[in-house]
This record gives C-alpha cells, structure tokens and sequence, in this order.
C-alpha cells in the first residue's frame, strides 16, 4: 500500500486498483476509509483507481493538528496527492462528502483538473439548495422499512440542528440508512454495516467544523472551470435528489447530469453494471482533451 507525505509531513495511504487511466477518487463519510468505494462496481476493469485515505481515516496517519481535518483544508492534501503522483493533469472523482471536495479543489485548482465525476455529491460547499429532499424520501412510502426510517431521519434532522455530533446521532443514522439505499437487501445491509469500523470519529466530526465556505467564491470558481463535469445523482437518493443535483450542475459551464434509476446515495451498490456504464459513457464521450 502506498504512502507519501502531506503538506505538513502527515503520511497519507492511499489505494490501487485495476488498469487503465488513472482516476483519482475522493471518498465521503465524511470520515469514512476509502474501502467503502470497492472497485466503484467494477470501474477497476476499465480505469486504474486511485483511492485516498483522508488523513486520520483507513491507513493514514493521525495529524497533528485536528483542524486539519477540516474540507478546505483537505484540498492541500489532494494537490499533494497528484504532486506525488506526478500527474500534471488528473481525472477526479468525489463521493457525497468528497463530492464537496472535489469542488473545493476544482474551484481553487481548476488548472490541474481533465475531467471532473461528482458522484451523489454533498452540496455544502456551494451552498446549493436541497430541493426534491421531502419529495425524495415520500417517495419510499411504500417500503415495509419506511416508517422506522423516517421517524429516524426526522429525529436525526432535529438532533443536527440542535447541534449534536455525528458520533451522538450513530444509531439514528444507522436506523435512517435505508433511505439512502436502492433497495434495502442483504448487499445494502453489509455494505452499510462497514460504516461503523470504517468511519473515523475525529475525521468525521472535523470535516465540517467551522467551515463556513466562501460559496459565491466556490460558484465562481466551479463557473469558470473549462473541464467535462459529471453529475451522477441517484433517483431515489434524497440528499442530493435530482432536482439539487441539476441545481449543481448548473453552475458549471461544461457538465452532464446523470440520474441512474433505482439508485441511492451508493449507487455503484445498487447496480454496478449500470453504475459502471454510465461512468464509461462520460469518460468515453467526454474524453480528456490533450
């Protein structure tokens, strides 16, 4: 597994898998090991993936300073990252809260980007507005899980606002997890069971700690950025549903929006061939411009 070191000499881990262009791949949580992403539902076959373990999550080391775990200061980490990969240019990939990221780094290193795949991305960092979110979950109705789920989400909504902590808000988390799933099968429930080793408490509570992002500054970046975007938001995903996703991905000036049927906010575990099909028409219909 390999190692280099960080801005501030943290040793970060990061994660080879497959053949082919490489594609470097921010994982979420936030907080969470990049080993939640797999081989992105068999990407691997088609590009070689780069997965970063965040600082303090998965293999990497703990910092020295904890406010370093914060989003924008991460995007030192990932400049670090493609320096020591020696690519001039990279392809991105950012899920949920590394779709943020992502964003952070596009708009401050737009010059260092060939492409761009926001993958159920989180909206914070552009301040988009969560629309279709309500709609999204009415929509799950109907499932025997839904009203345990709901009552879950609604509270951990509640508990948010009131400020409680993601290591607070864990078991209502795990008891709203099936909203953020396709279909709540024994895949989804082993894939959403990992969480809880996966998941670094410190880097998880860190990431969004005082960070009060400059949005309009974020926007202005992400409109200037002259990259393919890809926005893939899942259909029945509610945060972001397809509605905010188109919201992103009409700030930016070159992009696709996608929305894979039947999809959560994992999509690539609802359905890995469509998923993976779906990732190789953009990269192959929107290919880096040399």
């Amino acid at each position: 597994m390999p190692r280099f070191p960080s801005y501030d000499a943290t040793g970060l881990a990061y994660h080879v898998h497959g053949a082919g262009p490489p594609l470097v791949c921010l994982p979420g949580g936030p907080g969470r090991a990049s080993s939640y992403l797999d081989d992105l539902g068999g990407l691997s076959a088609y590009r070689t993936l780069i997965m970063l373990d965040h600082r303090g999550t998965g293999e990497s080391e703990v910092p020295a300073d904890p406010g370093s775990y914060r989003a924008d200061r991460l995007v030192d980490d990932v400049e670090a990252l493609r320096t020591h990969l020696g690519l001039d240019r990279m392809s991105l990939l950012g899920h949920s809260a590394g779709g943020d990221l992502a964003q952070l780094y596009a708009a401050r290193f737009p010059d260092r980007l060939d492409q761009l795949l926001l993958i159920t991305p989180a909206l914070w960092a552009t301040r988009t507005e969560l629309a279709g979110l309500v709609d999204a979950l009415d929509a799950r109705a109907d499932e025997w899980w839904y009203r345990e789920a709901r009552a879950a989400w609604n509270a951990l909504t509640e508990a948010m606002a009131g400020g409680a902590t993601l290591t607070e808000t864990a078991p209502l988390r795990r008891a709203a997890a099936p909203l953020h799933y396709g279909r709540w099968d024994e895949r989804a429930r082993a894939h959403n069971d990992t969480d809880a080793w996966e998941r670094a408490h410190p880097a998880s509570e860190g990431f969004y700690a005082g960070f009060e992002p400059d949005s309009e500054a974020v926007r202005a970046g992400l409109a200037a950025l002259d990259v393919p975007v890809l926005v893939l938001a899942g259909a029945l995903d509610p945060m972001p549903a397809p509605p905010a996703a188109r919201l992103l991905a009409d700030l930016f000036r070159r992009a696709d929006l996608v929305v894979q049927e039947r999809a959560g906010h994992f999509p690539w575990v609802d359905d890995a061939p469509g998923f993976t099909r779906l990732l190789l028409d953009f990269l192959t219909a929107r290919p880096v411009a040399r």
